[in-house]
């Protein structure tokens, strides 16, 4: 790239400062010591082996319109959470921050009260403390709007937070081993697609909001007690398909979701597999439609928390490998519903203190109990009418991602 030569070593908040309004500076091999302010707009391209380091504070800070960070490296930053010291800062509208690495930052990249921000194809690497909330989110949007978040790799940091922000697009990220792949909260009419979160503690959850679309992601080994592929309180007009949910404690948790009258919440064309509980319900929900997923290898289908049950959700042309029954009229689909009971489950969705003898014999033996003697027959938790026989291929397959 052609632009003004920054040298290594003191010179970079200089040069910034003296540079014309849309000059372009180009960064060498070698050390640059900040921490450095931008309050123009420019353009900073660097190779990866030009290194930003700061020991304090945050390390990039953007206070202007129409900046470019790209390339380089940013190692380090200071380490309090009350100043959210990071590695990079946007504040603004038309900023971009593409093919840079991030690392030994508290928080990695913060995008605040931006419009139109643009962060592309970045590495975040946290500190990875066994303790995750110490830690700091890799990726944060606070009242930021029309957006673009994609073909970031964020490891071992805490939260990707999208909070107080609509309108956004986060595309084919990869997230893993941190405890929220992607937070969202009072945040509406945003997209997650193509992104894979394997090994959070959560894979996606949606709190608060409204017009949510989670499509073609991959959100796999959410484990230990809390672990959620996909989870929403109190969240409505929530779309969630063509996914794939694998091995997580939880596929899908729901809590009072959808709140609003008005809203419905759709899950279609997903495939739950290897968890323990497919879909759990704090309470009753209505307004939810079940259509053309695939529920195979899991613990239980439906758990529904207190005395609640699914049934005044939709099932619909669902795949259930557990279903026994035939089709007579060849259609592909069973001639008899599919239901689905479980003293067991019934029993931890009324006592969830149960849950520490899941798997045990004694709950094998309860579950027994339930199918032999009517006197304590489990009550019918949700219902398919029409369910598929066998497996169909799925519209999107996730493929290896390299995450390192």
């Amino acid at each position: 790239m052609t632009g003004q030569q920054v040298p290594p070593g003191d010179t970079l908040q200089q040069a910034i400062d003296a540079a014309p309004a849309n000059a372009v500076l180009v960064l060498q091999a070698g050390d640059y010591r900040g921490p450095f302010v931008i309050k123009k707009p420019l353009t900073i391209w660097g190779p990866a082996t030009a290194v930003l380091h700061a020991r304090e504070g945050t390390n990039v800070r953007v206070e202007a319109n129409g900046v470019t960070l790209s390339g380089f490296t940013v190692a380090g930053s200071g380490q309090r959470f009350d100043l959210t010291d990071g590695g990079v800062y946007l504040q603004g509208e038309d900023l971009t921050v593409q093919g840079l690495t991030l690392r030994d930052t508290l928080f990695g990249i913060l995008v605040e009260r931006c419009t139109r921000a643009t962060v592309r194809g970045n590495k975040v690497v946290g500190t990875g403390l066994p303790a995750m909330g110490l830690r700091g989110d890799g990726i944060r949007l606070w009242e930021t709007s029309d957006s673009v978040v994609e073909d970031n790799v964020v490891t071992d940091c805490r939260d990707m937070v999208v909070w107080y922000s609509s309108r956004n697009r986060l595309k084919h990220n990869t997230v893993v081993r941190s405890r929220y792949g992607t937070h969202f909260m009072y945040s509406h009419d945003n997209v997650v697609e193509d992104s894979y979160y394997v090994e959070d503690e959560v894979g996606v959850f949606v709190m608060y909001s409204h017009g949510i679309v989670l499509r073609r992601n991959l959100l796999a080994k959410a484990g230990g007690p809390a672990g959620i592929g996909v989870g929403l309180k109190e969240s409505g007009d929530v779309t969630v398909e063509d996914n794939w949910l694998l091995a997580n404690t939880t596929g899908l948790y729901a809590d009072n979701s959808p709140l609003d009258p008005a809203h419905w919440n759709r899950y279609r064309r997903n495939v739950f597999r290897f968890t323990e509980t497919a879909v759990s319900l704090h309470s009753r929900v209505k307004r939810s439609e079940f259509i053309d997923n695939q529920f195979r290898d899991n613990g239980t289908v439906v758990k529904v928390g207190g005395r609640g049950d699914a049934m005044e959700c939709t099932f619909a042309g669902n795949y259930y490998d557990t279903y026994q029954g035939y089709d007579f009229d060849g259609d592909d689909r069973g001639d008899v519903p599919f239901e689905f009971r479980r003293l067991s489950t019934q029993l931890e969705g009324r006592y969830p203190q149960l849950a520490l003898l899941h798997g045990a014999p004694a709950m094998m033996m309860t579950d027994l109990v339930g199918e032999v003697m009517p006197l304590f027959s489990p009550k019918r938790l949700m219902q398919d009418p029409s369910p598929r026989l066998r497996p169909f291929p799925m519209a999107w397959t996730p493929e290896v991602r390299d995450a390192r």
